[in-house]
């Protein structure tokens, strides 16, 4: 893991910063990113918590998750494409496990598209399971829709 990345909450003042990050990590796969007001709609709910990810004060990712009960959910965690498979993503999900089981949460659950090798394999890593399948649910531009994994991740 780069030692020289930083991690903070993310905050209100935050919201284009994160929208552009979700925009451009997901532009590939024909998804049209959030906007400021879905993130901030977001941040305004209950059991919310989000995170951005810098290096020496360039945006290089965020994660968004939710904590209802004994349950978390990731909501959405995108790192830029020039910042990827340098641990950006381990390092936010990571946060993102701490936060949910300090919350109380049990079980984490999370939706990624089957068409997304990288991001199963960081899942699988961390000891996610495969627990369901959404057929075409991630629409993806002018192409045809992706399925979604359903995956979870007990703490025990």
């Amino acid at each position: 893991m780069n030692a020289g990345f930083v991690l903070n909450p993310l905050r209100a003042v935050d919201l284009d910063r994160a929208s552009r990050l979700h925009r451009e990590a997901f532009l590939a796969m024909g998804e049209p990113g959030w906007t400021r007001q879905d993130i901030a709609g977001l941040l305004a709910s209950p059991g919310v918590a989000a995170f951005l990810l810098t290096e020496s004060n360039v945006d290089v990712g965020m994660a968004i998750c939710r904590t209802a009960a004994d349950e978390a959910e990731l909501l959405a965690i995108a790192v830029d494409p020039a910042h990827r498979r340098r641990g950006a993503a381990r390092l936010l999900l990571g946060a993102v496990i701490d936060r949910v089981r300090g919350d109380g949460a049990r079980t984490l659950f999370l939706e990624v598209g089957a068409d997304n090798p990288g991001a199963l394999k960081l899942y699988n890593s961390l000891g996610f399971e495969t627990v369901g399948r959404r057929t075409a649910y991630y629409m993806r531009g002018d192409g045809p829709a992706a399925d979604a994994f359903v995956m979870r991740l007990d703490f025990t």
